[in-house]
């Protein structure tokens, strides 16, 4: 089992940026693909970025591409979503999660994901 505790979401203005953090505990961090995935209000889940085991390789879903930055520190457990240039479309619960799948081309769809955190929302005002 992992699990992942997700943190740093709160209120921002449109233009400014947040940093998201999730902490995971249980098995080998350094054994898991990483992800975020957001849903904002009445909306179906939606992929934002991966990141491979070793860091060496990011995915992006276009909306964010260069605005948020992924990352993951294996030594201490955590992954990171750097939040630049917000806008009032990226309102969401976002939501970090652990895949423990060998191989994707981008790691981008839900199902590929074996553990899930619960959740921090961000919230931006225009």
């Amino acid at each position: 089992q992992v699990q992942l505790v997700e943190s740093g979401g709160g209120l921002v203005q449109a233009g400014g940026s947040l940093r998201l953090s999730c902490a995971a505990s249980g098995r080998t961090f350094s054994n898991y693909v990483m992800g975020w995935f957001r849903q904002a209000p009445g909306k179906e889940r939606e992929f934002v970025a991966s990141i491979t085991r070793s860091g060496d390789r990011t995915y992006y879903v276009d909306s964010v591409k260069g605005r948020f930055t992924i990352s993951r520190d294996n030594a201490k457990n955590t992954v990171y979503l750097q939040m630049n240039n917000v806008k009032p479309e990226d309102t969401a619960v976002y939501y970090c999660a652990a895949s423990g799948k060998w191989y994707s081309a981008t790691y981008s769809a839900g199902g590929e994901y074996d553990y899930w955190g619960k959740g921090t929302l961000v919230t931006v005002s225009s």
